[in-house]
């Protein structure tokens, strides 16, 4: 037993911490790690920064802890690395910190409070806990430059961000258009995805379904009906959002799917009527046993409802084809349609890839004012847009007994009548429905308000990121990623699939937005940077007279 390794029985970590600390602080090894290397290849590092209205965690130690092993490896190789710590000053997580603590909503600004008193606030919690930050960044030996970090509320910050606009807007890579966002009725405000994800925002909730039938127009596909004496088919298009039926725009297919022409009767009107839909949804709405029953026997109490394929046909070979509208009225005719968009043609059927077989009819109900798919393929399509539900989320006037009512229980009516089982009901009434179902599913809801959420068009700011897709495609065939399935994988995956980035948020503590714009959108000005919009003010002052717009004169 002689062969033992010696045992330390007096081991202190935290003093051997201490006293390295205390070395490193005495011979600044940091800042010498640096200069000893003046004029050496650069290593760039600006560290993603932390937030610091929150306490740190353990997750914080792990990310630094790696981004200080490339950093010191990189040192050890000759390379000159400055660090540049930095703090995440902005973004909702400030926001809702803040509204707590005030005891306020969103509404309240502006009201209760005013956005300066409001915006101060958040200047004052955004860097609480700075000191907690520094003292485990000094303890866990992670080298950062903490003296000149980057501030996202600096005006120096802002005032970059501003150039990078302005570079942007001068080549043509900015511009506003409409995003599809979530949206609360019952607060007033769009929400972001954090609000989305909040715990218990997804509710399970019973809505009324419906499989809207939607008659299509005379179409060489369908000739052998006419010729028979039938009127033309239905197209079958399940929803659980009645309420958007109004503002259909179009029926969008899946390409490759398989779609059956099938006979039956409808079975609340009893009318004998020609549908399409997916071949392989037709057990959700026939029954096995009712496949080739006699027609000529069929009574109206009979409970297995005769059917049969008569024709089938893939996805493609429906595109552009024509349909009636399924709810006319004033407010969605296509003058209304025209007005918003003037050469835009709705009314067909639409490829999407987005379309599935898992439920429904294979069919998607096309309103592009209400969902994300929606909306892109109604703009690639030009079938136009039509946004029949106001802000407060009740119909807009012109859609005759629909008008003016609330598409949820937002306000909390004694005796609310749900307007989409009205919906539900008049489209059975008319032949145009199929089923009708109560449908249980997880839904989302308002954090603030418990009301359900609704998909709506938002003004937003775009920068044009598929202007440089191809670039970015082929730049990152470049990078050594480790692993490689990162960035051929996820990361590449992302690139291939990038939309335009949506950059703009409806907040008040952020970085200003620096365009100006005439309200008839006519003319428009980009700002960037804070001397050259002091002497846009003194332009307008000079326009106005008097000592109009002097106080807005910033500082810098």
């Amino acid at each position: 037993m002689a062969n033992r390794y010696k045992e330390f029985k007096h081991l202190n970590l935290p003093a051997i911490e201490k006293e390295v600390l205390e070395r490193w602080q005495q011979e600044e090894a940091f800042q010498k790690s640096i200069s000893v290397r003046e004029g050496a290849k650069p290593f760039v590092f600006y560290e993603g920064p932390p937030s610091a209205n929150g306490m740190p965690g353990i997750h914080h130690v792990i990310s630094r802890t790696l981004k200080d092993l490339v950093c010191r490896y990189k040192t050890m190789q000759g390379f000159k690395v400055e660090r540049k710590g930095g703090w995440d000053t902005h973004g909702l997580p400030v926001e809702l910190g803040v509204e707590k603590e005030l005891g306020i909503t969103k509404e309240d600004i502006g009201k209760k409070i005013s956005i300066e008193e409001y915006n101060q606030k958040c200047r004052e919690a955004v860097l609480r806990y700075k000191d907690k930050w520094d003292d485990l960044t000094t303890k866990m030996g992670y080298w950062v430059d903490l003296q000149n970090p980057y501030i996202t509320f600096t005006n120096e910050y802002i005032e970059t961000l501003w150039w990078c606009l302005k570079e942007l807007y001068n080549k043509k890579l900015l511009y506003k258009s409409v995003s599809i966002q979530p949206y609360s009725p019952a607060a007033g405000t769009g929400l972001s995805s954090h609000e989305l994800n909040q715990p218990g925002t997804y509710k399970m909730v019973k809505d009324t379904s419906a499989t809207a039938l939607f008659r299509a127009k005379t179409h060489p596909l369908f000739h052998h009906l006419m010729n028979d004496g039938f009127e033309a088919p239905y197209f079958m298009a399940w929803t659980t959002t009645p309420w958007t039926l109004p503002s259909n725009l179009g029926l969008t297919v899946g390409p490759n799917i398989d779609y059956v022409l099938v006979k039956t009767f409808n079975p609340y009107t009893h009318q004998l009527q020609h549908l399409i839909l997916a071949k392989s949804l037709l057990n959700k709405y026939f029954k096995p046993e009712g496949e080739h029953t006699d027609f000529d026997s069929y009574t109206n109490d009979q409970k297995i409802i005769p059917w049969r394929i008569e024709q089938e046909f893939k996805g493609k070979e429906l595109e552009n084809i024509e349909y009636e509208q399924l709810m006319p009225y004033e407010a969605n005719s296509l003058e209304a349609v025209h007005e918003i968009t003037p050469d835009a043609k709705p009314w067909r059927v639409l490829l999407g890839d987005f379309v599935t077989t898992e439920d429904g009819t294979g069919i998607v109900h096309t309103a592009p004012a209400f969902g994300a798919d929606d909306f892109r393929v109604g703009k690639k399509y030009n079938i136009g847009i039509l946004t029949l539900v106001d802000k407060e989320g009740k119909f807009v006037d012109g859609l005759g007994e629909f008008s003016g009512r609330y598409i949820k229980d937002y306000k909390n009516e004694e005796g609310y009548v749900d307007v989409n089982v009205d919906i539900s009901v008049k489209l059975k009434k008319e032949g145009r429905a199929f089923k009708v179902e109560k449908y249980e599913h997880s839904y989302p809801h308002c954090w603030r308000t418990d009301k359900p959420v609704v998909y709506y068009p938002l003004d937003a700011w775009f920068i044009r990121t598929t202007a440089v897709k191809d670039r970015m495609v082929e730049l990152n065939k470049t990078i050594n990623w480790k692993p490689e399935s990162t960035g051929t994988g996820r990361f590449g995956n992302w690139l291939e699939n990038m939309v335009d980035w949506n950059l703009s948020r409806s907040r008040y503590w952020g970085t200003p937005l620096p365009i100006w714009r005439t309200e008839d959108g006519k003319e428009e000005k980009c700002i960037g940077s804070i001397e050259e919009l002091n002497a846009e003010i003194r332009k307008a002052s000079e326009v106005l007279g008097g000592d109009v717009n002097t106080h807005y004169l910033h500082d810098g």
